[in-house]
C-alpha cells in the first residue's frame, strides 16, 4: 500500500465521523492537506475537530515517515479541481482550466462543465460563447471552480442628501 492510500485509510473514517466529506487530500513536501467539506459548507468549529482528531489519527497510525505539517480546510468558494471526481462534482459549475504548454484548445480556458468521467471532461466555453472542447485530464495543469461576485459598486459610492441645518419658519420677508 503506497503512502497515499495509508493516509487515505487512516484519514476517510475519521473525517466521516466528523460528518464530513474528504474533499481532497495532498502531501506536497512536508506538508499534508487534509480539504473537508460538507453540505452547507464548514465553519471554524468543525476545521477545528476535525484537525485535532485527525492529527491523533495519524499519530496513532503513523503512515508517513518523517516529519510533516497537517493543514486542515475546507475548500472554498473557488475549489481546485484534481480528481476526476472532483471533475464530475463541478458538472454544471463555472471553471478556469490552465492547459499544459502549446495545447491545440489553448492554455486558458474558462466555460461551464458539461460533462465528465475518469478520464476527459467537455467545457461549454465562455469564448467563443457555447464552443464544446473536451479535455484528457492528462492535459489539465491547473483547474478551479469560479465564483463571479457581481458587479463593482460605482466609484464615490451612492450620493448622499447634504441634512438641512435650517429650520423653517413662518416670518414673511419685506421686498
Amino acid at each position: 500500500m503506497s503512502v497515499p492510500e495509508r493516509v487515505r485509510a487512516v484519514v476517510e473514517p475519521v473525517v466521516a465521523a466528523q460528518d464530513l466529506e474528504l474533499f481532497d487530500l495532498e502531501q506536497a513536501g512536508g506538508v499534508l492537506r487534509v480539504t473537508v467539506d460538507r453540505p452547507g459548507g464548514v465553519d471554524m468549529e468543525a476545521i477545528s475537530a476535525a484537525t485535532r482528531a485527525v492529527s491523533r489519527a495519524l499519530d496513532e497510525h503513523d503512515p508517513i515517515a518523517g516529519h510533516y505539517t497537517l493543514e486542515v480546510s475546507s475548500p472554498g468558494l473557488e475549489r481546485p479541481l484534481r480528481t476526476p471526481a472532483h471533475f464530475a462534482w463541478a458538472v454544471g459549475r463555472q471553471v478556469s482550466v490552465k492547459t499544459v504548454p502549446d495545447h491545440p484548445a489553448g492554455r486558458r480556458l474558462t466555460g461551464t462543465i458539461t460533462a465528465a468521467d475518469d478520464h476527459t471532461v467537455t467545457l461549454a466555453l465562455d469564448e467563443p460563447a457555447g464552443e464544446l472542447v473536451t479535455l484528457a485530464l492528462d492535459d489539465i495543469e491547473k483547474a478551479r471552480t469560479t465564483f463571479e461576485w457581481g458587479p463593482a459598486p460605482k466609484p464615490g459610492g451612492p450620493k448622499k442628501k447634504p441634512a438641512s441645518t435650517t429650520t423653517p419658519t413662518n416670518k414673511k420677508v419685506q421686498p
